[in-house]
This record gives C-alpha cells, sequence and structure tokens, in this order.
C-alpha cells in the first residue's frame, strides 16, 4: 500500500466524476497499460479511489472516468472493516471455475440500478501491481464477481449486457428517464 499513501487524506481530495451509460468509451475495449502510462495511471488514482469510496462503490474501472486503459480499483471490504484496496493493472481472468454463482449486481456507471448476474463463482486473476511487479491472484465470493466485472467494462462490456434483451433494455430505459428528472 506504500503507493496508495493518499488514502489516508481522501476527504481532501475531489473524486473523478464518474460517467453514465451510456457513454462511447464504456463499451470500447480499452487499451493495455505501457510503462510510459504509469505517471498518469498513478495521478488519476486518488480521485478514482474518492469517488469509488465516496459513491459508495466496490469496484472502478478507468473507461467509468473516461480513461480507455486497462486497469481497475477494486476494495470489497465492509464498512466496519480495514480497507483492503486494489489495483489491477492489465488484468485477465486465467481460469474460472464451471461452478457458476448468482449475484445481484449495480454499476456506478449505471446508478440505482441491479439485476441478478450469472458469472464463474471462483476465478484466477493475472495483473501488474503499481510497481510492475506480475501477480496471480485466487478470488472467489463476492471479490471474483467483482474482479469480472470491472475487466468486463475493460472490454466495453457493462453487467447489462449479460442479461437478457427484455431486463437490459427495461434497465436502460429505467436509467435513462432517471438521468432526465435529474437535468
Amino acid at each position: 500500500m506504500k503507493n496508495l499513501e493518499f488514502l489516508d487524506r481522501l476527504d481532501d481530495i475531489t473524486p473523478t466524476s464518474i460517467l453514465v451509460a451510456p457513454q462511447p468509451v464504456l463499451s470500447q475495449v480499452a487499451h493495455e497499460v505501457r510503462p510510459e502510462d504509469m505517471t498518469a495511471l498513478r495521478e488519476a488514482l486518488p480521485g478514482m479511489f474518492s469517488a469509488m469510496y465516496k459513491a459508495p462503490g466496490i469496484g472502478l474501472a478507468a473507461p467509468q472516468v473516461g480513461l480507455s486503459q486497462r486497469f481497475v480499483l477494486v476494495d470489497v471490504a465492509r464498512e466496519d472493516e480495514p480497507r483492503r484496496p486494489m489495483v489491477l493493472i492489465n488484468p485477465e481472468i486465467i481460469e474460472s471455475t464451471e461452478t457458476l454463482a448468482v449475484r445481484e449486481e449495480g454499476c456506478l456507471s449505471l446508478p440505482n440500478q441491479y439485476a441478478e448476474v450469472i458469472r464463474p463463482e471462483s476465478i484466477r486473476v493475472r495483473y501488474r501491481d503499481l510497481d510492475g511487479q506480475a501477480i496471480e491472484q485466487d478470488a472467489d465470493g463476492l471479490l471474483a464477481t467483482c474482479i469480472q466485472h470491472e475487466i468486463d467494462h475493460l472490454d466495453g462490456i457493462l453487467f447489462v449486457d449479460h442479461l437478457s434483451s427484455l431486463k437490459r433494455n427495461m434497465i436502460m430505459r429505467r436509467l435513462a428517464k432517471e438521468q432526465k428528472r435529474r437535468r
């Protein structure tokens, strides 16, 4: 966490604006993070973590803040637990179980919209951390769901894309209606 020392002063950090669907960047495949991108990535993290925690959310992908890059933030710690922030750079799922789990999902880019999504119960993910170290990690339960959801964002996929077209259209119409009311 040495690279995330700003987390102690999140109250002083302006949250980055989170894009709401349908924004074009949310349906595009994000570009791989290259070594020369790391400075800009590090500069984006304080505002992104501030936005994620204030939303409140448990994950945020770079495309959700308008950055077409392959990195995500995740923290599935409960409110009464210490934070467990993770930054996954160029993450990829390298294994997943055949056993599936159903979990209700929401998304900061589809505020107040929820639906049950079926995903593999457990995964193995490979990514780079902020020091450039390659890491492989097993995840199950909420963490597995969150990582899969965030990696989907990097591929231009929203959780509603896993639903029937009828359910997806209902949610997108409801979202558009709510957004119109807020203006």
